[in-house]
């Protein structure tokens, strides 16, 4: 009987909830510890910068700024990209130079003003 009923909610629980759904996920989730391009970190530069702005962490005048520099620097944990957009009509001049830092392989790493 305790097995029966035991099988019973299992089957019921499984029936009522929801099914957990993995997130899509996105095109700059990089696994392993190949280089990505340069290309493809601007790519996902571009895609951070749109999410800042659509978040509201970053005024729309950053909209359709294009990217300054890129460059494979040498970090704390190694090698990583550091993306660098400038925005000469930003609101706040302190904050008209965006930096953008992601691992060699390409996930983000940090968005900042000061280049740290």
């Amino acid at each position: 009987m305790k097995t029966l009923l035991f099988a019973f909610a299992i089957t019921f629980a499984g029936a009522v909830s929801t099914p957990a759904m993995a997130d899509p996920g996105s095109a700059c989730h990089f696994h392993g510890s190949k280089q990505a391009s340069e290309t493809t970190v601007v790519q996902c530069a571009n895609i951070r910068k749109d999410r800042l702005i659509k978040s509201g962490k970053l005024d729309k005048s950053w909209d359709t700024i294009k990217y300054d520099s890129v460059a494979l620097t040498e970090g704390k944990k190694g090698k990583e990209w550091k993306i660098v957009y400038k925005n000469v009509s930003a609101p706040d001049t302190d904050k008209s130079t965006l930096y953008m830092f992601f691992t060699a392989p390409g996930n983000f790493i940090a968005a900042n003003f000061t280049g740290q």
